[in-house]
C-alpha cells in the first residue's frame, strides 16, 4: 500500500494533470523529495530557498495540518492521504 498524495490544479502542469500521486511512506519531506524526481520543478513550488514549505503552501495529512504536527518530519504512513493545498487572496 502506498500514501495518497493529492495535487491541486495549480500544481498539475508539473504532473501532467495527474491529480493523484502515489508515493511510498516516509516524512513529509520525503514526499515531497519523491514528488520532485517524478515531476520535476514541483519542488520549487513547494518549499523556499531555506528548504521549509513555502508559507502560501498548506499541507494536510489525514486532514491535519501538519505545521501543527511536526511540519516537514511528520511521519507519513501507509493508506495516508496527503493533500497539498496553495492559500488563495485577493482583494
Amino acid at each position: 500500500m502506498s500514501v495518497e498524495v493529492r495535487i491541486p490544479t495549480v500544481f498539475r502542469r508539473f504532473t501532467n494533470q495527474e491529480a493523484v500521486a502515489s508515493l511510498e511512506p516516509g516524512t513529509i519531506a520525503d514526499l515531497v523529495a519523491q514528488l520532485e524526481r517524478r515531476y520535476p520543478g514541483i519542488g520549487d513550488q513547494l518549499l523556499a530557498e531555506d528548504r521549509q514549505l513555502h508559507r502560501f503552501i498548506n499541507v494536510y495529512l489525514n486532514d491535519e495540518d501538519i505545521r501543527y504536527l511536526n511540519k516537514l518530519e511528520t511521519q507519513v504512513s501507509e493508506g495516508d492521504t496527503v493533500s497539498l493545498l496553495p492559500s488563495v487572496a485577493g482583494g
